[in-house]
This record gives C-alpha cells, structure tokens and sequence, in this order.
C-alpha cells in the first residue's frame, strides 16, 4: 500500500517583477506595531486600540504637462515611477480643455501610483532612510505641510534622489510629490506618528532650502 506523501513545508511566497518575496511584515511595518503603537498610546492616551492611528495609504504623483507635445515624456515618467514605488502607475487625464495652454479634454497630463499594505510600508522605509538623507544640503522635511485632517504632503523636487534610478537612463529631473494618507484626527497626532516611524522634520523655526534644489553657483562679484 502505497504511503502518503509527507507535505513538503516551504516559506510562502509571491513573485513579484520576477523577483521572490517573503510573505512578511516589512520591517517598517513591524516597527510601528512594536514601538510606535506604544509609544502613540503613552503620549495620547488612548483608551481603544483602534484610536492608535495608522498609515491607511500613499500616494505618488507626478504631472507631465509637457506630454502633450512628447509623449515619450510619459513613458520615462511611467518607468521612473514603476521604478521607484515597484506598482505600476495609472495614467491621469485631462478633466476639461483649457485653449490657453493647449490642453484638450483627455489629454495625458500626469500619473499617479496609490500604495497600500506592504508595497506602502517599504515605499516609506526608502523614502525616509534612503532617498530623502540624499537631497542636498538636506536638514529636515517642512512640517507645515499637514492638512489639517492628519494627512501629509511632501514636494520633492527631482527623483534621482531615489537610489533606484539609474542617472544615465533619466531624460529629465521631474518632481514628485507624495502624499502619506493617516487615520489620525488631528495634525499633532499624525506628525507624531510620522516622527517615530522616522520622518526626519525639521527643527521648530528653522528655514530650509527647497527639497532637492540645485547647488548654488557662486555670487558675482559687484563692480
């Protein structure tokens, strides 16, 4: 009588871009269940642990208003976003035309990627331990860019900043601006939040340079 075959025990995984990932927490992630959420209920005092806020979502968008004459504009923007977010990005269209700047109504203007789960929490371990300490001159993100609602929004000015574009592929420095979507009620609950998963802000009174900005040449002399 033939025996049954013992199950073979194997680490779940996906495929994802032709490469295997576990299927894990990411270490973000793991660090907001193991540290920030303790630390959110000692400063707010919350009494449910379903008032701890949390990062609900992510997203990355980027206008390409000069495809309206070049559209391989677009296909370098769609490839530089798929680059960087690893989730290919939806392609945005003109609401209404406009004759002043020669838009029609359907016209690809810009892309736009929303992250959740996984793909968000590793979008943001990058984010904030990768690619922002590689801005020039960097001191810290502004942090007067909260809503009101607790949602957050950051301006960054090219992507090379991302260490996973390739210089030599980029035809033009394009901005980008994220925006970190919390459940929190209040803008001091969601800075805090940020603030232990790692948002590096910048100190109370101080004036930054723009995000990414170019360095400076050296003033003229006056005659």
């Amino acid at each position: 009588m033939a025996r049954n075959p013992q199950p073979q025990t194997t680490t779940p995984e996906i495929i994802l871009g032709g490469e295997t990932a576990l299927l894990e927490k990411s270490r973000m992630h793991q660090r907001y269940l193991r540290d920030v959420v303790p630390a959110l209920v000692r400063d707010f005092n919350y009494q449910n642990p379903m008032q701890v806020p949390r990062v609900a979502k992510v997203s990355v968008n980027v206008g390409v208003g000069e495809a309206i004459a070049n559209a391989k504009a677009l296909d370098a923007t769609v490839r530089d976003v798929s680059i960087i977010t690893g989730q290919k990005p939806v392609i945005k269209k003109a609401r209404k035309s406009i004759a002043q700047f020669k838009l029609r109504e359907g016209q690809n203007v810009g892309v736009m990627v929303t992250l959740r789960g996984e793909r968000m929490w590793e979008f943001l371990d990058r984010l904030m331990n990768a690619a922002l300490p590689r801005t020039r001159d960097f001191r810290g993100v502004p942090s007067r860019s909260f809503d009101g609602r607790g949602n957050f929004t950051l301006g960054l000015r090219e992507q090379l900043i991302f260490p996973e574009i390739n210089y030599d592929q980029v035809d033009k420095a394009r901005g980008l601006e994220v925006s970190i979507i919390t459940t929190a009620t209040t803008d001091q609950e969601a800075k805090r939040l940020l603030e232990l998963l790692g948002m590096p802000f910048q100190r109370e009174g101080e004036s930054l340079p723009s995000m990414a900005a170019p360095r400076r040449t050296a003033s003229r002399r006056r005659r």
